[in-house]
């Protein structure tokens, strides 16, 4: 059976391609380490996962939503993302992948802010955005901030002539 892509990952059978997320343990290809995500939807109304896009050394590997997954990646040194629809880094990090060695990534889209752990609960993330509520409160802050001044200006100045 041939892999389509239109499948949100091949069939069980068969060799393991890096790269691509399965939903289920995979032994790594010779040369290969296994980078194992943990993807949860966040508090958003669409789950995080869902709009955006998890991408290793600037390559998309298709998560076609939350829960865990399992990809091959070459050993050596990479770089791990996930980034918006317009690809501006939400959660980065950084990693060291190990011929034959099971790495563990949790990324985590929260209230406050976008984190990602290793397997052993330590915080790694590079670089972590704001959620987006938290940038909403900001936005609304300030512009009612803004509207509010301007609205007293107003008033001040129509109450002044």
């Amino acid at each position: 059976m041939s892999y389509h892509p239109a499948q949100p990952y091949p069939p069980m059978p068969g060799a393991v391609t890096p790269l691509i997320a399965y939903p289920h343990p995979i032994a790594p290809p010779p040369g290969c380490a296994v980078l194992v995500v943990s993807v949860n939807r966040g508090p958003y109304l669409v789950p995080a996962p869902a709009t955006s896009r998890f991408k290793v050394d600037g390559r998309v590997v298709a998560i076609p939503g939350e829960g865990t997954w399992h990809v091959a990646v070459p050993a050596g040194p990479h770089d791990v993302r996930y980034t918006d629809f317009m690809g501006i880094p939400v959660i980065t990090t950084s990693m060291v992948a190990q011929p034959g060695a099971v790495h563990q990534l949790s990324f985590r889209f929260g209230g406050w802010r976008n984190r990602v752990h290793d397997g052993y609960g330590t915080d790694v993330t590079r670089f972590g955005m704001w959620s987006n509520y938290s940038i909403l409160l900001v936005v609304l802050a300030v512009g009612g901030l803004l509207c509010c001044g301007l609205f007293g200006l107003i008033a001040g100045f129509s109450g002044s002539s």
